[in-house]
This record gives C-alpha cells, structure tokens and sequence, in this order.
C-alpha cells in the first residue's frame, strides 16, 4: 500500500516517466543478463552465474522501493518466460523479496546496508529456490542438491554487484541518478 501511494506521489509531482523509463530499462537488462548475456558457467550441472541479479541489486539501489521492485518482477519473470517458463511465478516473488535488504536512501551505492544486502539477498533467493523446487517437484529433499549451485550463482552475483557498486560510487552515480530521476 505504501508502494502505491508513493507512486501516486510521484506522478503528482511529474516524476513517473522518468522513473517508470529507468524502472523499464533495468527489467529489460535484468531480462537480457539473465537469459542470454554474459554467462558464466560453473559445474558439470550446466549452471551459471549471470548478471541479472547484480542488475536487480543496482536498481534496488538507484530506484524507489516499488519502482525495483517491479523491475525485479519484471525482467526475472520475462527471464523465465522466455527460458524456463515453470519457473517464472517463482521467480517472479523471489526476484522482488530479494531488493528489500537494499537501501536506495543513501548518497552511496555501497553504505554499510547495501555491501551486506547482496548475502542476505542469497539467503533469500536459496530459501525461495528450495521451496519452489520442492513445490514443483513434489519432494523436498531433492532440492537440498540444488543449494550448492544457488550459493554459487548469488555468491558471484554479490561479487559482481560489489566490484561493479564500487565502480560506480567512484563515478559518484548514485547522485547523478538521482538527479535525473528528479529524487533530489
């Protein structure tokens, strides 16, 4: 409810574009990094790290609360759409629990919060893995398998958001976003 009305908010203010536009982009990269771009594989099982939570944790930073959110939802849902659709209602939950450890309150993208938000995120983003898994399949000790190659593919995505939130800072991005989405 607090979501909705913020967005209220900002469309009385005249700052829904462009905050409705970022929130597009991100789930269009979100979408591209997790299906097809920039892949690395890991294990035997044909896992991978992708860039596409990195992305999800970059728009919990630079965006309001509900506008990542929907990027999240978004571009992992089309994700899954396009790639492994049983997956998709999944990952469309799950894509949005993970920003709530992010901050997007803060001058910097890596404040203390956020450099630890990426390991919590993989915390929640294993649980919601597990259980779906347990859900689709109809047994809940098979998944246990699939915990090892979800710490894998968070732990690089938490990697590559570190390195690249850190870059980023040095560049002073945060506040040019925030200047260009009017949120100063």
């Amino acid at each position: 409810m607090k979501g909705l009305m913020i967005m209220k908010q900002n469309m009385q203010q005249g700052k829904a574009i462009p905050l409705l536009t970022a929130a597009g982009l991100f789930a269009a990269m979100i979408t591209l990094m997790t299906a097809y771009i920039f892949h690395i594989p890991y294990g035997t099982n044909g896992g991978y790290i992708h860039f596409g939570d990195t992305f999800i944790y970059i728009a919990a930073v630079l965006l309001p609360r509900p506008y990542a959110l929907a990027a999240a939802a978004i571009g992992g849902g089309l994700a899954d759409m396009l790639t492994a659709p049983m997956w998709a209602p999944a990952t469309i939950i799950i894509k949005m629990l993970i920003t709530l450890p992010f901050t997007s309150h803060n001058g910097r993208m890596l404040s203390p919060r956020n450099v630890a938000a990426p390991f919590i995120a993989a915390l929640i983003s294993a649980a919601g893995y597990y259980l779906a898994e347990g859900i689709l399949f109809g047994s809940f000790l098979s998944p246990i398998a699939s915990l090892t190659g979800s710490a894998v593919q968070s732990g690089g995505s938490a990697v590559i958001f570190l390195a690249a939130a850190a870059a980023l800072d040095r560049i002073h991005m945060k506040n040019r976003a925030d200047q260009l989405l009017f949120l100063q």
